[in-house]
């Protein structure tokens, strides 16, 4: 609840700090002494927009600071405030400030963190509630009006939003899997023949660099054979150097006896005879060896040219392509397999479907039978409240499929004819602010405690009208107030003397300067301002005990 509102420098509020409790709190003061100052500064903290005209005459700044302490945190709130990055410990306030420059701009901040104004407006409808003369928020928003209706009936939402969120899943896996099967058809034929390529060449893995290796290998050979054969054409013939060896050894071995080097240099030449034979039998060994086969050399370098030219097709790695031709026959066999997967996916939603169906059908029955008792509810409140002439209506119309969700196949909107034979309207239509505001208190003591705002305010619920029903209306207001905070601004001597807490707000003016002031009333100061209330500029004793008589009474 609201328990702290302290406000500077906003219009002709210098400086006011308020302390706000549980119940009924009521605020009073002549016409103009300054009660809608108190909505505007409060209208601040909950995200509205800042006008540089709502600052005091001569200063640069003005601020409202609104605290509020819950029981437990709401989780809507909880949520916005983790977004946030806001912590706040079990038990500690909510503090929110708005500072509004004269020379424009704004700041807010929650428990001293800056934050946006969008924060504050999705913090807004958790904390405080506002009826008014001109209220477009809270019980008058069509888009609550559903969750309303589904609380006060005590329905099922959590299995019916299960339900849609099983089913959504369920068709986006059929989506999903069909859309699959549609693409892989489209490419059947182009499927067809890249698997017929990749199956031709039976790629392998590491068959590239073997290939390579292969083909490097190969290629040394080719060249050192032709180094083999160059040598071949000096070592073989008449003239060869081995053939030149051994005809000079002949010739040297019939005169060696004639001297002795000349036997040295036939046993030298002997040794390079037979060396050189040696090295001839290396060099047919080597021949041998390395005989290569010109069609292998071939066949290995155009496998390797083919693998390279189809793994550039597919914008992939040789070793890769393995893997793509298992792709192919995958999406291949999808087709031949999907049909049945597909009936599978299929029945899957179709029973998802059923299951929404039949729990969003039993939401919608629970809603039509809450929805008869919540008008029979309003409708005994409309005539205590001088709204015998009205009628109200909760209208649960079933939705077009495109438009189910979550929340059901149900819309739902609460409806009033404020006269006879007129026809139903939206409640936000109705023309008569004060009747409004009637209309939103019945509701409220119907729905009992469902709007679900820390905070509710009621602005002037008490114009024009007077005796029973503005008696009425206070007995609504402090019973609906009973274990929550409520506060009313209110013209209505008898809607007054309801109120826990009683705050009258004051105009005075010094020389050229008008000040709005606030003070909480004491028992006295209680009876002195109903009596006012009751009397007009002049407060008699017959208006001093009428008064006694009203606070007496409640």
């Amino acid at each position: 609840m609201l328990t702290r509102l302290a406000i500077r420098n906003v219009v002709l509020i210098e400086a006011l700090d308020l302390d706000f409790g549980r119940g009924l709190g009521v605020l009073t003061g002549e016409t103009g002494a300054g009660k809608s100052i108190l909505l505007d500064a409060l209208g601040l903290v909950l995200g509205n927009r800042a006008e540089t005209m709502l600052v005091r005459s001569g200063e640069a700044r003005a601020s409202v600071t609104a605290s509020f302490e819950f029981a437990a945190l709401p989780g809507v709130i909880a949520e916005a405030l983790d977004d946030a990055d806001i912590e706040i410990e079990p038990g500690e306030p909510l503090m929110i400030r708005r500072q509004v420059k004269a020379d424009g701009g704004s700041k807010a901040f929650v428990n001293d963190q800056s934050v946006s104004a969008g924060l504050l407006r999705a913090l807004a409808p958790a904390l405080v509630e506002l009826h008014g003369q001109h209220d477009d928020r809270g019980l008058v928003n069509p888009r609550g009006h559903r969750a309303l209706l589904d609380r006060y009936a005590g329905a099922d939402t959590a299995g019916v939003a299960a339900a849609w969120e099983a089913w959504r899943a369920a068709e986006a896996r059929l989506g999903a899997a069909r859309k699959a099967i549609e693409q892989a058809k489209a490419d059947q034929d182009l499927l067809l023949a890249h698997l017929s390529e990749l199956t031709t060449l039976e790629p392998q893995a590491g068959e590239e660099a073997r290939l390579a290796e292969t083909r490097a290998a190969m290629q040394k050979r080719e060249r050192l054979s032709g180094d083999l054969e160059e040598l071949r054409h000096v070592w073989d013939g008449s003239d060869s150097p081995l053939a030149s060896l051994r005809v000079a050894a002949r010739r040297l071995d019939r005169i060696a006896p004639e001297h002795p080097l000349l036997a040295e240099a036939l046993a030298a030449l002997d040794r390079a005879v037979i060396e050189a034979g040696e090295a001839e039998e290396k060099l047919e060994a080597a021949a041998e060896a390395l005989v290569h086969d010109p069609a292998a050399l071939e066949a290995a370098e155009t496998r390797l040219f083919d693998l390279r030219a189809l793994a550039r097709k597919h914008r992939c790695e040789v070793d890769e392509l393995p893997d793509k031709m298992r792709e192919f026959r995958a999406a291949l066999d999808q087709i031949e397999g999907g049909e049945a997967e597909l009936d599978a996916l299929e029945e899957a939603a179709a029973a998802a479907g059923a299951r929404y169906r039949e729990r969003a059908g039993k939401l919608h029955d629970a809603r039509v039978v809450a929805a008869k008792r919540l008008d029979a509810a309003v409708a005994g409140e409309l005539a205590p409240l001088k709204l015998d002439a009205a009628r109200f209506r909760t209208a649960v119309t079933e939705l077009p499929e495109d438009r189910w969700g979550a929340s059901g196949m149900d819309g739902v909107e609460f409806l009033i004819a404020t006269n006879p034979g007129a026809d139903f309207a939206p409640l936000a239509k109705i023309a008569s602010g004060g009747e409004l505001s009637r209309f939103i208190l019945a509701l409220k003591v119907a729905l009992a405690e469902q709007g679900g705002a820390a905070t509710v305010i009621f602005d002037e619920i008490d114009r024009g009208v007077g005796g029973a029903v503005a008696s009425a209306i206070g007995e609504r207001l402090a019973r609906l107030a009973d274990g929550g905070q409520l506060l009313a601004v209110t013209h209505s001597p008898q809607v007054a003397a309801r109120g826990r807490t009683h705050y009258l707000i004051a105009k005075s003016s010094e020389g050229t300067v008008t000040k709005t002031s606030v003070r909480l009333l004491d028992d006295t100061g209680r009876q002195e301002e109903i009596a006012r209330m009751l009397s007009g500029a002049e407060v008699t004793p017959e208006a001093r005990a009428q008064a006694d008589r009203l606070l007496e009474g409640v």
